[in-house]
């Protein structure tokens, strides 16, 4: 099963168990630990204090009591003193140990709290580069659904680097596509909190008439590249009609002038239907020497919904589903746009979302969970499902 990213309360969740960041009394204090104890009540407190403590790395289990979980799992993460103090090998330790136990129990289900982030002082970004990285060794050999819990955006971040890298290609590839100035992108981008663009007054209901009445978005308009920028021509602009000798004697300078087609039949039309997604998925798979098991995990998809599509050729997944397995077969951009098309989707420079997508397939950064992290940053839908 998947690991998912989530701005919740971790005491609201409702799964098998949940992951405290206690302290070494497992006693309560402060942040989530002082959360868990107060929703969980008088009873945690009792039975922790019969427990003896935890030590830095280590984790020990209880009821979860009045909480909506069965179970709580305590782990006591290590204080930053500046990283030379062995704090990386005792986090991973917290989140190894913590799965371990929830594994014995046939736990389903677990969710974790940034463990050490809050009052220990762990760099955020580094925390949640362990925490993905130890849950996601995991998830390869186990099936559970294993969820980040975060209170709230400003307790979440990634490098600064990798925010500041993704912001300039959106920002670059936005302005590829609009052109500059754009007073509709300036706004936006404002609104997005990108430095360094001033916004412009919004067109006023005169302007917008007039540049529709110039130019038409019509069909006949749009270019077959899905990633370049619609051609738009003045209404008043006829295509010139050429000869067919005309065209052949073109043919060679890249232009394309496609000679008037039979009428065809519904039913002739559909008999050309080529593969669908899950045909290609699966042709995909194959070439790329791969297991089901290890695709349907490295595009952090769960084995039903992965049987749903073997099952039934037809399946249609969702935006995020498809790129998700596109990620996971380690796809060119070329071929994530084929696989997309089989699934009725396209890749737009209109939007955040698809760009981030495509900044990670042009760096030949496939790790899913990566991705997941910068589009959570950036408050876009996360990959799988």
């Amino acid at each position: 099963m998947p690991l998912k990213i989530i701005r919740d309360d971790i005491t609201k969740i409702k799964c098998d168990a949940i992951v405290n960041a206690a302290n070494p009394s497992l006693l309560g204090g402060g942040g989530v630990d002082g959360a868990i104890h107060k929703a969980a009540g008088r009873k945690l407190l009792e039975k922790c204090s019969t427990l003896g403590g935890c030590r830095t790395g280590e984790a020990k289990l209880t009821k979860g009591y009045d909480l909506p979980s069965k179970y709580v799992i305590h782990t006591v993460g290590p204080i930053w003193r500046g990283g030379a103090a062995g704090e990386e090998a005792l986090l991973r330790s917290c989140y190894r140990n913590s799965l371990a136990i929830a594994k014995d129990k046939k736990c389903e289900s677990v969710a974790f709290p940034l463990i050490s982030s809050g009052a220990y002082g762990y760099p955020k970004d580094q925390a949640l580069h362990i925490a993905v990285e130890e849950i996601t060794a995991f998830l390869l050999n186990n099936d559970m659904l294993v969820y980040i819990v975060v209170y709230d955006r400003r307790a979440y971040q990634i490098s600064e680097k990798l925010f500041d890298d993704i912001s300039a290609f959106i920002d670059d590839n936005y302005v590829a596509l609009h052109g500059a100035p754009n007073i509709r992108r300036s706004v936006q981008a404002e609104a997005n909190g990108f430095p360094g663009i001033c916004p412009a007054p919004p067109l006023t209901s005169a302007l917008k008439k007039e540049a529709d009445d110039e130019f038409s978005d019509t069909a006949e308009n749009q270019t077959a590249s899905l990633w370049e920028p619609a051609v738009r021509r003045p209404k008043s602009a006829k295509a010139p009609a050429f000869p067919t000798a005309v065209r052949e004697d073109l043919s060679d300078t890249g232009m394309i002038f496609e000679a008037p087609q039979d009428k065809q039949s519904l039913e002739d039309i559909l008999k050309q239907i080529d593969e669908s997604f899950s045909e290609m998925l699966l042709r995909k798979i194959d070439e790329k020497g791969l297991t089901d098991p290890e695709c349907y995990k490295k595009a952090n998809v769960d084995r039903k919904l992965f049987s749903k599509i073997r099952g039934d050729k037809s399946y249609r997944p969702s935006k995020t589903t498809a790129i998700a397995f596109c990620i996971a077969l380690e796809l060119t951009l070329t071929e994530t746009r084929d696989m997309l098309m089989k699934a009725g989707y396209a890749l737009s420079h209109s939007n955040k979302f698809d760009i981030i997508i495509e900044y990670f397939i042009t760096n030949q950064n496939y790790n899913i969970f990566e991705i997941n992290e910068a589009l959570f940053a950036f408050d876009q839908s996360l990959l799988g499902a």
